[in-house]
Protein backbone atom coordinates (compact mmCIF):
# COMPACT_ATOMS: atom_id res chain seq x y z
CA UNK A 1 0.00 0.00 0.00
CA UNK A 2 0.98 3.36 -1.10
CA UNK A 3 0.52 6.58 0.70
CA UNK A 4 -0.09 9.41 -1.63
CA UNK A 5 -0.59 11.80 0.34
CA UNK A 6 -1.38 13.33 4.11
CA UNK A 7 -3.91 16.67 4.80
CA UNK A 8 -4.55 18.09 8.10
CA UNK A 9 -7.35 20.60 8.21
CA UNK A 10 -7.60 23.33 10.45
CA UNK A 11 -9.17 22.71 13.89
CA UNK A 12 -8.25 18.93 14.09
CA UNK A 13 -5.55 18.14 16.49
CA UNK A 14 -3.96 14.96 14.96
CA UNK A 15 -2.21 13.81 18.73
CA UNK A 16 -5.11 13.26 20.63
CA UNK A 17 -7.79 10.87 20.42
CA UNK A 18 -8.83 9.94 17.01
CA UNK A 19 -12.05 8.55 15.51
CA UNK A 20 -10.98 6.09 13.02
CA UNK A 21 -12.92 5.97 9.35
CA UNK A 22 -12.02 4.38 6.64
CA UNK A 23 -13.31 4.61 2.83
CA UNK A 24 -13.19 3.71 -0.44
CA UNK A 25 -13.00 5.60 -3.58
CA UNK A 26 -13.14 5.09 -7.76
CA UNK A 27 -10.81 6.49 -10.14
CA UNK A 28 -12.97 5.93 -13.31
CA UNK A 29 -11.72 7.28 -16.75
CA UNK A 30 -13.48 7.09 -19.77
CA UNK A 31 -10.98 8.64 -22.74
CA UNK A 32 -10.49 12.24 -21.33
CA UNK A 33 -13.76 12.23 -19.23
CA UNK A 34 -13.78 10.99 -15.33
CA UNK A 35 -16.69 10.08 -13.59
CA UNK A 36 -17.21 11.99 -10.89
CA UNK A 37 -20.17 12.93 -8.35
CA UNK A 38 -21.28 16.77 -8.48
CA UNK A 39 -23.01 18.09 -4.98
CA UNK A 40 -25.05 21.22 -5.49
CA UNK A 41 -25.11 22.04 -2.27
CA UNK A 42 -20.79 22.24 -1.96
CA UNK A 43 -20.87 23.21 -5.74
CA UNK A 44 -18.39 20.87 -6.36
CA UNK A 45 -17.18 17.33 -8.10
CA UNK A 46 -16.01 14.12 -5.97
CA UNK A 47 -14.85 10.85 -5.96
CA UNK A 48 -17.50 7.99 -6.12
CA UNK A 49 -17.41 5.83 -3.16
CA UNK A 50 -17.78 6.18 1.33
CA UNK A 51 -17.08 4.95 4.38
CA UNK A 52 -16.85 1.20 5.09
CA UNK A 53 -18.54 -0.65 7.57
CA UNK A 54 -16.88 -2.99 9.76
CA UNK A 55 -15.43 -5.95 9.04
CA UNK A 56 -16.30 -4.85 5.40
CA UNK A 57 -13.70 -6.27 2.56
CA UNK A 58 -12.64 -3.18 0.48
CA UNK A 59 -13.74 -4.27 -2.70
CA UNK A 60 -17.35 -5.17 -1.91
CA UNK A 61 -17.53 -1.92 -0.48
CA UNK A 62 -16.50 0.00 -3.81
CA UNK A 63 -19.14 -2.14 -5.44
CA UNK A 64 -21.59 -1.40 -3.24
CA UNK A 65 -20.74 2.37 -3.45
CA UNK A 66 -20.63 2.40 -7.09
CA UNK A 67 -24.39 0.66 -7.71
CA UNK A 68 -25.58 3.05 -4.73
CA UNK A 69 -23.99 6.45 -6.13
CA UNK A 70 -23.84 6.35 -9.87
CA UNK A 71 -25.91 3.06 -10.90
CA UNK A 72 -22.53 1.34 -12.20
CA UNK A 73 -23.04 -2.06 -11.83
CA UNK A 74 -20.63 -3.37 -14.41
CA UNK A 75 -17.54 -2.65 -13.16
CA UNK A 76 -13.70 -4.20 -13.16
CA UNK A 77 -11.55 -3.33 -10.45
CA UNK A 78 -8.48 -2.68 -12.43
CA UNK A 79 -5.93 -1.61 -9.43
CA UNK A 80 -4.95 0.13 -6.49
CA UNK A 81 -3.79 3.28 -6.56
CA UNK A 82 -3.16 3.72 -3.19
CA UNK A 83 -4.37 5.83 0.16
CA UNK A 84 -4.78 9.30 1.35
CA UNK A 85 -4.46 9.90 5.18
CA UNK A 86 -6.79 13.01 6.28
CA UNK A 87 -6.73 14.55 9.95
CA UNK A 88 -10.36 16.31 10.07
CA UNK A 89 -12.19 18.01 13.09
CA UNK A 90 -14.28 15.51 14.94
CA UNK A 91 -18.04 15.06 13.58
CA UNK A 92 -18.92 14.50 17.05
CA UNK A 93 -17.96 15.47 20.49
CA UNK A 94 -16.13 12.74 22.10
CA UNK A 95 -12.59 12.85 20.21
CA UNK A 96 -10.07 14.96 18.97
CA UNK A 97 -9.69 14.38 15.60
CA UNK A 98 -11.06 12.26 12.72
CA UNK A 99 -8.93 10.17 10.65
CA UNK A 100 -9.91 9.21 7.76
CA UNK A 101 -8.12 6.83 5.17
CA UNK A 102 -9.45 6.57 1.53
CA UNK A 103 -8.46 4.14 -0.38
CA UNK A 104 -8.38 4.77 -4.25
CA UNK A 105 -8.87 1.94 -6.82
CA UNK A 106 -8.87 2.56 -10.79
CA UNK A 107 -11.48 0.79 -11.97
CA UNK A 108 -12.95 0.33 -15.75
CA UNK A 109 -17.01 0.51 -16.17
CA UNK A 110 -18.82 -1.22 -19.27
CA UNK A 111 -22.03 0.16 -20.88
CA UNK A 112 -23.72 2.98 -19.41
CA UNK A 113 -24.13 4.01 -15.94
CA UNK A 114 -27.76 2.26 -14.24
CA UNK A 115 -30.38 3.94 -12.20
CA UNK A 116 -28.47 5.39 -8.82
CA UNK A 117 -29.86 4.70 -5.45
CA UNK A 118 -28.18 7.41 -3.55
CA UNK A 119 -29.06 7.99 0.33
CA UNK A 120 -31.53 10.54 1.45
CA UNK A 121 -28.64 12.39 2.67
CA UNK A 122 -27.18 12.26 -0.73
CA UNK A 123 -30.39 13.06 -2.27
CA UNK A 124 -31.10 15.92 -0.04
CA UNK A 125 -27.61 17.60 -1.05
CA UNK A 126 -27.45 17.27 -4.60
CA UNK A 127 -25.39 14.47 -5.53
CA UNK A 128 -25.78 13.45 -8.80
CA UNK A 129 -23.11 11.36 -11.27
CA UNK A 130 -21.27 13.05 -14.06
CA UNK A 131 -18.66 12.86 -16.76
CA UNK A 132 -16.63 15.13 -16.79
CA UNK A 133 -12.93 16.22 -18.74
CA UNK A 134 -10.69 16.20 -15.67
CA UNK A 135 -9.00 19.53 -16.01
CA UNK A 136 -12.53 20.98 -16.07
CA UNK A 137 -13.66 18.92 -12.53
CA UNK A 138 -9.99 20.66 -11.08
CA UNK A 139 -10.42 24.15 -12.54
CA UNK A 140 -13.89 24.23 -10.80
CA UNK A 141 -12.84 22.87 -7.59
CA UNK A 142 -10.12 25.06 -7.48
CA UNK A 143 -12.62 28.16 -7.79
CA UNK A 144 -14.65 26.90 -4.95
CA UNK A 145 -11.32 26.83 -3.05
CA UNK A 146 -10.26 29.91 -3.79
CA UNK A 147 -13.78 31.75 -3.15
CA UNK A 148 -14.42 29.32 0.24
CA UNK A 149 -18.06 30.21 0.13
CA UNK A 150 -20.18 29.46 3.38
CA UNK A 151 -21.22 26.07 1.92
CA UNK A 152 -17.87 24.88 1.07
CA UNK A 153 -17.38 21.14 1.89
CA UNK A 154 -14.61 19.82 3.95
CA UNK A 155 -13.71 16.88 1.52
CA UNK A 156 -12.98 19.21 -1.42
CA UNK A 157 -9.54 19.71 -0.61
CA UNK A 158 -8.82 15.62 -0.36
CA UNK A 159 -10.84 15.45 -3.91
CA UNK A 160 -9.01 18.02 -5.50
CA UNK A 161 -5.54 17.35 -4.23
CA UNK A 162 -6.09 13.87 -5.74
CA UNK A 163 -7.98 14.70 -9.27
CA UNK A 164 -4.95 16.84 -10.03
CA UNK A 165 -2.71 13.50 -9.06
CA UNK A 166 -4.98 11.57 -11.25
CA UNK A 167 -3.99 14.06 -13.88
CA UNK A 168 -0.76 13.90 -13.73
CA UNK A 169 -0.50 10.17 -14.15
CA UNK A 170 -2.72 10.63 -17.33
CA UNK A 171 -0.29 12.59 -18.55
CA UNK A 172 2.48 10.60 -17.40
CA UNK A 173 1.24 7.28 -19.34
CA UNK A 174 0.21 10.12 -22.25
CA UNK A 175 -3.40 8.51 -22.06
Amino acid sequence: MTLLHTLTHPGARPGGTLFERQAVRAVIMRASAILLLYTRRYDDYSFPGGGLSPGEDPVSGLRRELIEETGAANVSIEGYLGYLDEYRPPLKGGDDTLFMRSHFYLCCVEGELGEASPEAYELANGMVPRWIGIDAAIEHNRQVLGARPASMGSSIERETWMLAYVADQVALQGR
